[in-house]
């Protein structure tokens, strides 16, 4: 299921193109808005333990989801 979260940290492409590079092996194809702020990152997540992976592996980036 697509799911768009609110993140912190994200300044440019530069970013987002961390983001992407290295996540896409573990959760395949995301989406990086930087047309608004704060920044959105959209994903197709399967289940809540690849959400709370997906988390974590963000964050690990310095990156940290927005709670809802």
């Amino acid at each position: 299921m697509k799911q768009t979260f609110k993140a912190k940290n994200i300044a440019c492409s530069s970013c987002a193109n961390l983001i992407k590079t290295s996540l896409k092996k573990e959760f395949g194809e995301i989406e990086v808005n930087l047309d608004v702020e704060p920044r959105e990152v959209s994903i197709d997540l399967k289940d809540e333990k690849e959400k709370i992976n997906f988390s974590q592996k963000m964050q690990d980036l310095g990156f940290e989801l927005i709670k809802k």
